[in-house]
């Protein structure tokens, strides 16, 4: 019988609690609810007003993985959605608003993908992102070079950049902007990418050609544009293990010397929000949004 459990007034159907969804770890479907339950605190700042897309993994992730951008079919009637504009036309999309909507997707085993703008406001960006993706033999450890190097020159620019893994092998930069678009967004980051690879030629590549790649850092600007998504801070992965895209310091980037130091599973993020709480904070308040030069 599928347990009902009832979640700031709402009835919600929980379906499959025992499933072991990181066969890895034993992680069950029961601890990802509890997770996010217990996450929600901080998460669902960063998921408000935006339209989510989810990447499904119900049988895990050695199991089908599916994107669904499109309000799923059963949705229930008191989720939150919205018309988001597309360039095949307008489509209805999630907004994760509540604690109730965020149980109710995260029993559909799934990463949360927001995009760098507000439902209001879908036309303006009020996030820059990097998306830092190593090439092995490059690990998050080359990453954190390259991170270092593009939040000095973001800074030279008056543009304060924030940090999290990307819960896989990489790292996410992370900015609050504002007065831009989402394409002079990303032609500003294209042109920080470029300087970076010139900046730091053996290190860094700005282009996606994938035979570029190995041994290097592709700094993927390309994750501005209105039409992508970035996982959202805190968001389960699908991976063997129950990754989360975590935010850390500065700090712990400077020191990093091994990938191991910067990999975040579900049980460790209580810990960490109880020494720093929410690390990317700064990101939800309109005064420190900076501006392209």
């Amino acid at each position: 019988m599928t347990p009902i459990t009832e979640v700031e007034g709402r009835r919600l159907a929980l379906s499959n609690l025992e499933k072991v969804l990181y066969p890895a770890t034993g992680f069950t479907k029961a601890e990802v609810l509890h997770y996010y339950a217990t996450t929600a605190e901080v998460l669902l700042p960063h998921l408000r007003d935006r339209p989510v897309s989810f990447l499904r993994y119900p049988d895990g992730p050695d199991g089908q993985v599916f994107f669904t951008k499109n309000v799923p079919p059963g949705t229930p009637d008191w989720v939150t959605t919205a018309e988001v504009p597309r360039s095949e036309g307008p489509a209805r999309m999630v907004l994760v608003q509540d604690l109730a909507s965020l149980i109710w997707a995260a029993n559909l085993v799934t990463e949360f993908h927001t995009h760098q703008w507000l439902v209001d406001a879908p036309g303006e960006a009020d996030r820059l992102v990097f998306d830092l993706d190593p090439g092995p033999p490059a690990t998050i450890v080359h990453c954190c070079e390259v991170a270092l190097w593009l939040r000095e020159r973001l800074a030279a620019d008056g543009i304060e950049a924030y940090v999290k893994t990307a819960g896989s092998k990489g790292l996410h930069l992370l900015a609050a902007v504002r007065g831009a678009s989402s394409d002079q967004v990303s032609e500003y980051a294209k042109e920080l990418a470029v300087e970076a690879e010139k900046a730091m030629p053996r290190l860094v590549l700005h282009r996606m050609t994938r035979s570029l790649r190995p041994g290097k850092v592709f700094v993927d600007w390309s994750q501005n544009a209105a039409r992508k998504t970035t996982a959202t801070p805190y968001t389960l992965r699908a991976r063997a293990q129950p990754l989360v895209s975590a935010p850390v310091t500065w700090v712990e980037v400077e020191d990093c010397g091994a990938p191991a130091q910067l990999t975040f599973q579900a049980p460790d993020i209580a810990p960490r929000l109880q020494d720093h709480g929410d690390l990317l904070a700064p990101l939800l308040d309109a005064d420190n949004a900076g501006r392209l030069p």
